[in-house]
């Protein structure tokens, strides 16, 4: 299906069988649509560090952090990762949101009289995520001795031999599971794909589309832009102030946020668990009391858990965990129970 200017796979052998491959094995994504973009110059750690509502200056090399990018008046332009590799700082942003984010850096890179060189490397390298418990253990015989990515940390990388190239790759991932993602030149992206998926046999390896993707991230908790992310909402708003970093350094919208704290979010988001038959699909309406106080922003059937889940943005304190709502799916009003975020934790 067409997904952001790029032609991309909802699903191989289906959303399910994909799903439980990835918790219980092994799954391959082709991620390469996400916007990789490469920063060089003089002041480029600077420079990031007043874009980004997490902390840049502090990083240490081959480390990476969740950010937020947001307007001055704290809605989120996008939620992004940012990379100190060895040579030079990168910053993964959302598909959907490449160009607005391309454009809005260099607005501030010219307003701001800086000379930073801002480049998107989509053309030149595809990103490959490889996510499960198995993971490690795959990716550990493709690298050798050359590199221990059992000693990698989370939210840590690394640069390795990989089928003649070096590359970076990093204790990343978007599944809620233990996993790696890798930077591989695009000219060699068919062939990576081809040689991880038959090394990959032997512990159970499926490769993932988008429908699962999507189902394993909404179990783990995660955000997706679009739908718990968007320029009207907030880094309180969606419950992620701990990568607001405010201490000793200004960044865009840090005005915004720091009256937000002070007053509280008005909006929050929370899990409901589906108590009625029925899915809870984005855009429902939650309604407590007779009153509709939010609406779901995304919705499933989880498969690891057996039963319809949905997180939703709702008013501050009309929701309270343990508490019973209802979501207005079509004309019925179906019982769901709040639960805490998230609804799956892989076993550690």
């Amino acid at each position: 299906m067409p997904f952001a200017g790029w032609e991309m796979p909802v699903q191989y052998a289906g959303v399910i069988a994909e799903h439980v491959a990835v918790r219980s094995a092994i799954g391959l994504f082709d991620i390469s649509h996400m916007g990789i973009l490469d920063f060089a110059g003089d002041g480029v750690r600077e420079f990031l560090d007043g874009i980004l509502t997490n902390k840049v200056s502090d990083l240490a090399e081959n480390q990476i952090r969740y950010s937020l990018i947001c307007r001055p008046d704290g809605g989120i332009l996008d939620d992004v990762l940012i990379y100190r590799l060895p040579t030079h700082y990168r910053l993964v942003v959302n598909a959907s949101n490449t160009d607005k984010i391309v454009d809005w850096l260099e607005h501030q890179n010219t307003s701001q009289h800086w000379s930073i060189d801002i480049s998107v490397q989509n053309s030149a390298l595809a990103l490959l995520a490889v996510q499960g418990p198995e993971a490690t253990a795959l990716l550990q015989n493709m690298v050798g001795d050359a590199a221990d990515l059992a000693a990698v940390r989370y939210y840590r990388g690394t640069q390795a031999p990989f089928l003649g190239n070096t590359i970076t790759i990093t204790r990343t991932g978007y599944t809620g599971e233990d996993g790696f993602e890798l930077f591989v030149p695009a000219d060699d992206a068919a062939e990576a794909w081809a040689t991880i998926l038959d090394q990959g046999a032997p512990h159970g390896i499926a490769p993932v589309g988008l429908g699962a993707r999507d189902t394993l991230r909404l179990e783990a908790g995660l955000p997706l832009y679009g739908h718990e992310l968007d320029d009207a909402t907030s880094p309180f708003d969606a419950g992620l102030q701990k990568f607001v970093r405010f201490k000793n350094r200004h960044f865009i919208g840090k005005e915004a946020l720091l009256e937000e704290r002070q007053l509280g979010p008005d909006r929050e988001l929370i899990g409901l668990e589906l108590i009625d038959r029925g899915i809870a699909r984005d855009g429902c309406l939650i309604v407590v009391a007779g009153e509709d106080v939010g609406v779901v922003t995304s919705g499933t059937f989880s498969p690891t858990l057996q039963k319809a889940i949905a997180i939703a943005n709702v008013e501050t304190g009309t929701a309270l965990a343990g508490t019973t709502v209802h979501v207005r799916i079509r004309a019925d009003l179906r019982a769901a129970r709040v639960v805490a975020l998230p609804f799956y934790q892989r076993p550690r």
